[in-house]
């Protein structure tokens, strides 16, 4: 597997990978009818914004967007969505991904990541999250439609990206990253 930034030619490949995910409408709070058009600009945000590609012989395996939590003085905080082709699922892409934006995270500067909007139903992500050291804060109830579930969960998850930092558990306590 190869880890690199996104070039130009390689929308084709990460679309097939969006569309899936898009169309679903379990994990993202997205437009489920998007256009391609409409949906590209979600995932191909101007700079600072980064885009990453996992290839897997060749072929665009897995995605994962890199961004500052928000403009300003909260641009310190990094912020990541993640996306592994259905047809790669199970085989380290998300894991490989996550390892990778965390390094490239800390490497740019930020001292921490949070999650806005982890679908708790989403058990995979949050458990990958939390084996790489991000803690649920919060969950905001009944805060997504999901298309199976109903009105379910979104966990806001954050992680320190600085040796030694201290992070506020699920109740407010601090604990040593």
């Amino acid at each position: 597997m190869h880890i690199r930034e996104a070039r130009p030619g390689d929308w084709p490949g990460l679309w097939a990978i969006m569309e899936p995910v898009l169309r679903s409408g379990e994990t993202y709070c997205w437009d489920t009818t998007a256009s391609e058009d409409a949906a590209r600009p979600l995932w191909l945000e101007p700079a600072p914004a980064v885009v990453f590609v996992a290839e897997l012989d060749g072929t665009v395996a897995g995605t994962a967007q890199l961004h500052p939590n928000r403009p300003g003085n909260g641009s310190h905080v990094a912020n990541a969505s993640f996306m592994t082709g259905t047809a790669f699922t199970g085989r380290g892409i998300a894991r490989a991904l996550a390892e990778h934006v965390l390094a490239e995270a800390a490497r740019r500067g930020y001292r921490s990541m949070q999650f806005n909007a982890v679908v708790e139903t989403n058990t995979r992500a949050v458990r990958l999250w939390q084996s790489l050291g991000f803690r649920i804060l919060a969950t905001v109830p009944e805060a997504f439609r999901h298309p199976r579930h109903g009105l379910t969960g979104l966990h806001i998850m954050h992680r320190s990206l600085t040796e030694g930092e201290t992070a506020p558990d699920r109740d407010g306590e601090s604990v040593r990253e």
